[in-house]
């Protein structure tokens, strides 16, 4: 973004614009803040988060003090060019109460399970975590002591059982079997310490150059 795109940000009265803070990996919301111009410049210049204090009328670093900073990946304006997407990469939580994101109060709850991509980055946290504590009786602390040729031997089985599904044109045995290869490929990329981002990131990069 530069001083030529600043020029046609619409701020308001007060000279401020609304900011909604992005995951750059999970897409979580994590928090709404507000930025002036100033506190745009420093963002785009440090690429860490600067935001604009209503309350103290000042200018505010995030993770200053807490160290929690905000690597900044991209901004984004809406067609209106008068609110601000901006998707980082969070050292901490971005909450004061150290919750992950400032939304973490449901006020009306799915009434029912919705798949979505977020259910990735739960399962790895909870990979990892099995990984250091390896509690007794978890499957997942299982594969880990077997190591990766029963983690690899799952995969296989599990690869099976979706060409099988596929084939049977079994929607439902389908979902189950893939969830499963999903499962235990998460598990051979953290047994392995490869980052699952690391390999999503090698995805965006095959389809950008093909696009």
């Amino acid at each position: 973004m530069t001083k030529n795109v600043l020029e046609t940000i619409q701020f308001d009265e007060q000279g401020l614009i609304p900011v909604v803070v992005q995951h750059a990996q999970t897409k979580e919301v994590l928090t709404v803040a507000y930025m002036n111009r100033q506190s745009m410049e420093k963002t785009i210049e440090t690429k860490e988060t600067w935001f604009f204090s209503r309350s103290r009328q000042e200018l505010w670093h995030k993770g200053a003090t807490s160290g929690n900073t905000q690597q900044v990946v991209a901004i984004r304006t809406d067609c209106d060019e008068d609110a601000l997407v901006v998707e980082v990469l969070p050292k901490g939580p971005a909450c004061h109460t150290g919750e992950a994101t400032c939304f973490h109060k449901d006020i009306l709850s799915p009434g029912q399970t919705v798949g979505s991509f977020g259910i990735l980055a739960d399962l790895v946290q909870v990979i990892q975590q099995r990984e250091k504590s390896m509690p007794e009786g978890a499957y997942t602390t299982y594969l880990f002591e077997k190591g990766v040729d029963k983690i690899g031997k799952k995969i296989g089985e599990e690869a099976t059982e979706v060409v099988i599904a596929a084939k049977n044109r079994d929607a439902e045995e389908l979902q189950w079997e893939a969830a499963d290869l999903i499962y235990h490929l998460l598990v051979l990329l953290q047994e392995q310490k490869v980052n699952l981002y690391d390999v999503l990131e090698v995805l965006q990069k095959r389809h950008e150059s093909k696009s």
